[in-house]
């Protein structure tokens, strides 16, 4: 299921790229999932309003599980939100997705570079991206590098849930990381 669920999001994603969109009327959807809840996949995904995960995936109301915070910061949170996601609703699929151009990681490259510290709770972020920052410096795009080592080490961090490592042995979750081009409004698998 898993595997099935993840290729109607990449079949949305290619619609959407394509400005074929074909999602739900939003008009009726409300009553239709007023009892419960039942999304296929959950999306982790940046704050950037660039990037709405049920437009990118060509999805209606009620098919995503959508946790967003700035460059994909884990938090106790999110790692709970994602859990309950499993746990509770039973989602077959976890989508980690970072974006070309994220401000966060820039944000937090330009901040390190500088030697400054970032003001506010803006530190905290700077100071959770910033082992994406130091693995992407060696890469040609130094930007890029940032945002696919985070991509790859925000799957490596839920995969060490003990809630979500047990529904991925089992066989009831799949867990991937993914990056969306700005300019082609195309989603890659990364991990």
């Amino acid at each position: 299921m898993p595997e099935q669920v993840l290729k109607r999001l990449l079949d949305g994603n290619r619609r959407f790229a394509a400005n074929k969109a074909t999602s739900d009327d939003i008009s009726r959807r409300p009553v239709e999932v007023a009892a419960e809840q039942d999304p296929i996949a959950m999306i982790f995904s940046c704050v950037d309003s660039r990037v709405p995960p049920e437009l990118l995936f060509d999805q209606g109301l009620g098919d995503l599980f959508v946790i967003r915070t700035a460059g994909q910061v884990v938090d106790r949170a999110v790692l709970g939100s994602l859990e309950f996601g499993v746990a509770e609703v039973n989602i077959p699929l976890l989508v980690v997705l970072g974006h070309q151009h994220c401000g966060a990681l820039k944000a937090a490259i330009d901040t390190l570079a500088e030697g400054g510290a970032a003001k506010a709770e803006i530190g905290y972020l700077v100071d959770a991206l910033k082992p994406a920052v130091v693995a992407g410096a060696a890469a040609v795009d130094p930007w890029d590098g940032a945002v696919r080592a985070q991509i790859m080490m925000v799957v490596d961090r839920l995969k060490g849930s003990p809630v979500l490592r047990r529904a991925v042995a089992g066989g009831r979750l799949k867990i991937v990381g993914a990056w969306y081009n700005l300019e082609t409004g195309l989603v890659e698998i990364t991990a």
